[in-house]
């Protein structure tokens, strides 16, 4: 397989996070899946010490 035959193939793509670049995909049908996925949101170290003693 060279380099180019890549561009050749059918794609199945696995979307994390941004719901408009698989709508995009969709759109030119190409068959993909959508993760919907956020980064964890990071509390200052007070705020995270103070919830852990409340749980």
């Amino acid at each position: 397989m060279e380099w180019k035959d890549i561009f050749q193939g059918k794609y199945k793509v696995i979307n994390i996070g941004l719901e408009i670049f698989y709508d995009s995909l969709q759109k030119q049908g190409v068959q993909t899946v959508h993760v919907e996925w956020n980064p964890p949101v990071k509390l200052e170290k007070e705020l995270e010490d103070i919830l852990s003693k409340l749980i």
